[in-house]
């Protein structure tokens, strides 16, 4: 790779404002998690009694996953429209209202009436209400880790986009806190109150979003002429890496739905964990999984993306049965200790590695456009997981979603492989030269900054 390829990665330095719009996005990044997330522990412990009733437990869990799965479906279409617009008018425009359209949504979800007080007409709202969340945070992760990407250091994009990538664990412990503690409201109130206080987060994060600069990237792109059409551009002449992207991201998002998602409803149906005991294991997963995920994403500025996306799957493989094994004693200790490995290892070190690997896959022109749609076409996969994982339960026993979780890690595995490095020994040699010979902002005489 060039130096000159190198360039369209941002500044050499970075910005000034690089820590406080990696802080910035983050923040957009939590709360989109907590809204997006907290839809799907309230889906696998009251959705299903609360708009399903009348029918039997896998029955009713089936619908609440279903209905989970639809936001998965709509996510795609959302990363059309937000890449799309993030090349064409902006990464900022996107930002904020990726967040205003998830903030209106999540609360909504609060005020719905359920199936006794409406009838059929509760779950058809809760499809539309989620339908539209699946859009917002389609939109919400091009232009966030864009914008960190495009203003961090070229020798520690991995860091600088870990900070976002962290939001989405700091979103799930959020929100399984707030779905602990309203666990004694009892009624509808254990589900209602964690959407409905979402609405404080949203204005916090609007605040803080409203001040995070453009990136220089995009200002660059535009002085050089927007391309007319950036999804179709980036689908004629990406399809190759946006195809190898949504391989990647199946291993970590759907492998996620498995170890997760699923594995919540799997620990409360068997009776192998109580409510309070299950949040408790996913908030101290969520916790150790902030410091994991900034830690793993900084080791790839190190050490290269694709080396640990590959150790990883191979892990994850291999871990899959032994996941079950674990939970299936029923001992509280294992299933902490089960979670925390799939998510702080199986899922975190995969996040870490997307924030700087996927917008290095794509040239600056059509980087969220591409980005966006290899990342949000895998959340279908990983939307209808729990609903296909909770099908093989009955089909074949827990041995069923470990051989799925096991089939994830592998497609992501031969993805990895088929993956360029873009960060190897060659890239990091010459931006560490670079940085060695361009002079930081600070430095430079006045009137040169003038001129910069």
């Amino acid at each position: 790779m060039s130096e000159k390829a190198l360039e369209m990665r941002g500044p050499v330095h970075g910005t000034k404002d690089a820590k406080r719009v990696a802080v910035g996005s983050s923040v957009g990044a939590v709360i989109e998690t907590y809204d997006f997330i907290g839809f799907g522990t309230a889906a696998a412990l009251y959705f299903g009694t609360a708009f399903f009733p009348g029918s039997n437990s896998v029955t009713g869990t089936l619908a609440a996953f279903a209905t989970l799965g639809v936001g998965f479906a709509a996510r795609p279409l959302g990363g059309i429209v937000g890449g799309h617009l993030g090349d064409k008018v902006g990464r900022k425009p996107v930002l904020v209202g990726s967040l205003i359209l998830m903030g209106i949504a999540t609360f909504a979800i609060g005020l719905l009436p359920t199936y006794a007080q409406a009838g059929i007409i509760a779950p058809i709202l809760l499809v539309v209400v989620r339908i539209i969340q699946g859009l917002a945070f389609g939109a919400e992760w091009g232009g966030a880790i864009l914008m960190s990407y495009e203003h961090a250091p070229w020798r520690k994009k991995g860091a600088f986009t870990g900070i976002v990538q962290a939001g989405f664990p700091v979103g799930l412990l959020l929100a399984n806190l707030v779905f602990l503690g309203s666990v004694h409201l009892g009624g509808d109130w254990a589900w209602r109150v964690p959407f409905l206080f979402s609405i404080v987060l949203v204005a916090v994060g609007l605040i803080i979003r409203s001040k995070v600069p453009e990136s220089p990237v995009f200002d660059d792109v535009k002085e050089a002429g927007v391309t007319k059409s950036p999804i179709v551009e980036s689908i004629k002449q990406d399809w190759p890496n946006i195809l190898r992207g949504i391989g990647l991201r199946i291993a970590e998002t759907a492998g996620y739905a498995v170890s997760v998602t699923y594995m919540i409803s799997y620990l409360h149906t068997q009776g192998l964990a109580t409510t309070q005991e299950t949040i408790t294991a996913l908030c101290i997963a969520s916790f150790i999984g902030i410091f994991a995920t900034m830690g793993w994403a900084a080791l790839t500025d190190r050490i290269g993306r694709r080396p640990l996306y590959i150790g990883v799957c191979i892990f994850a493989a291999l871990f899959g049965i032994p996941m079950f094994l674990l939970v299936n004693t029923g001992l509280f200790a294992f299933v902490i200790a089960t979670i925390v490995l799939a998510y702080a290892v199986c899922q975190n070190a995969l996040a870490g590695s997307q924030g700087a690997w996927f917008p290095e896959l794509f040239t600056a022109a059509r980087r969220a456009s591409g980005a966006s749609l290899a990342y949000q076409i895998s959340a279908m996969v990983s939307g209808f997981t729990p609903f296909i994982t909770t099908l093989l339960f009955v089909w074949l026993g827990w041995l069923g979603p470990a051989l799925l979780f096991i089939t994830y890690a592998l497609i992501g595995l031969a993805s990895a492989i088929a993956t360029k490095e873009t960060w190897g020994a060659t890239e990091r040699t010459l931006a560490q030269e670079a940085e060695r010979t361009t002079p930081r902002p600070a430095d430079l005489p006045t009137r040169e900054k003038e001129l910069a």
